[in-house]
């Protein structure tokens, strides 16, 4: 069974971008008929907050991606203890006692010198009798997975295709702080294994990181941490695809403006979302389909292009309008002015870029109206209209007809200066669907009010 995770850390809110990310993991589940796991990775209890946790499940609800399992890392931490002690012992994982400062004066000397900034594995170096006495002074250690710089590392990437990486050209990564919490490298693998994730999809950021766990996946195995259901002893498909960008290039300072309470205040619909990411970065078109199943099937990773992803907002703009004008009545009931039944939104759908702007539409239906000042040939006109409404199964098209056989009128004189006497606007909704909705009386009392 096909098993994807969506893994965000509750330290901040959703932003489009782990949106698009979540997005892809939930489509390429529900395209095979598998599972789509919602891994809360709150190891970090510093910056972790419950809140966040509490928003992270608002959003997707929101946004209609329904997860099968949820999973908290903070409800798994003897299961990477475990894990540790198994690579512990398999020889896999060493102490490291340098600070933060001395690190980056390490890092800076080899970017000074051309190299590359990586560790240098000077901990490796040490005698027991170096580490008895830095453990005696209360030096505090933190751990590293020990690359091991023989073993090639390569996979076939769902987007970028063959992928190699000389384990000798990346750092040994620290897993473990000195205070005992856990970093994102070992975690993760530990809970694709034990949940048996599949596919793993994210953004091409990760390229490095999956390098390094995929020996990490491997030493687990080989230390006989993976047992029961995890026996199979194989690695997730991986695949990463290219981030997001906006007009002006990276997105990253604008993030906290384009998260869902930023898009449900501008009243943007999730489907115009899922419109958008579902196929942004792709050879698809981008188009307002509504029909979730369509994009589901559609989605395949081999239309994923390796360059920057453009986020535009006037196309999301855009296809939210077209998502409006798609939308059943029965979708939409609650959030429409009162009164406004089947027809009223069927009349006025069509002129709406957000469904908040329906109570506007609605007033030409409710009135009041501020008509402009008609000219004396005009006034005429609106007075013999007032004269000739008959009112039937098509009011609007019974009028127009007799009107302009009995003025000789056409075009825009026949039609503007009904339309703005009937609802004060030279454009709007469809005339014939919107006067049954005025009603007779109030079409008449307007007519007369304009001729006046």
């Amino acid at each position: 069974m096909i098993t994807t995770r969506f893994a965000p850390s509750p330290t901040g809110r959703l932003h489009v971008g782990n949106i698009r990310t979540a997005l892809h993991n939930w489509m390429l589940a529900r395209q095979g008929g598998g599972r789509f796991i919602l891994r809360i990775d709150d190891t970090d209890a510093e910056r972790s907050r419950e809140d966040y946790v509490d928003a992270i499940r608002a959003d997707l609800t929101w946004l209609g991606l329904s997860w099968d399992a949820e999973e908290r890392q903070s409800a798994r931490l003897d299961r990477y203890e475990a894990a540790f002690a198994a690579l512990k012992a398999a020889g896999r994982i060493y102490p490291c006692y340098e600070s933060a400062q001395e690190l980056e004066v390490k890092r800076k000397i080899a970017l000074g010198r051309g190299l590359p900034p990586i560790y240098d594995r000077a901990a490796l170096k040490l005698t027991d009798a170096e580490r008895a006495a830095k453990e005696a002074e209360g030096t505090p250690s933190h751990w590293r997975f020990l690359l091991d710089h023989a073993e090639p590392i390569q996979w076939d990437d769902g987007i970028r295709g063959p992928q190699k990486f000389d384990a000798a050209q990346l750092s040994d990564p620290v897993i473990r702080r000195a205070d005992g919490s856990w970093l994102y490298m070992m975690p993760s693998a530990v809970d694709d294994i034990d949940m048996g994730v599949t596919q793993v999809l994210r953004g091409e950021d990760h390229v490095s990181n999956t390098a390094v766990q995929i020996q990490i996946f491997t030493a687990l195995y080989a230390a006989g941490f993976a047992a029961g259901e995890s026996a199979a002893k194989t690695l997730p498909a991986f695949a990463h695809e290219a981030l997001l960008v906006g007009r002006e290039g990276k997105l990253s300072k604008r993030l906290g403006s384009l998260g869902c309470d930023a898009f449900r205040e501008r009243g943007i619909e999730p489907e115009a979302i899922i419109a958008l990411l579902a196929r942004l970065g792709t050879s698809l078109p981008v188009e307002p389909i509504a029909d979730r199943a369509a994009l589901v099937a559609s989605f395949d990773l081999a239309t994923f292009g390796r360059a920057p992803a453009k986020f535009d907002e006037e196309d999301l703009e855009r296809l939210n309008a077209g998502i409006v004008h798609q939308l059943p009545f029965d979708a939409v009931a609650a959030r429409l002015p009162d009164g406004m039944d089947e027809a009223g939104w069927h009349a006025i759908r069509p002129n709406l870029a957000h469904i908040g702007e329906a109570a506007d539409w609605w007033q030409l239906v409710t009135g009041p109206i501020v008509q402009p000042d008609f000219s004396a040939e005009d006034k005429a006109f609106l007075t013999e209209a007032g004269r000739l409404l008959v009112w039937g199964d098509s009011p609007w098209g019974a009028l127009t007809t007799v009107l302009k056989e009995a003025t000789g009128r056409k075009g825009k004189g026949l039609f503007l200066p009904l339309r703005q006497a009937l609802t004060g606007m030279d454009h709007g909704p469809d005339m014939g669907e919107l006067l049954p909705l005025i009603g007779e009386e109030e079409a008449r009392a307007r007519l007369g009010q304009a001729a006046a």
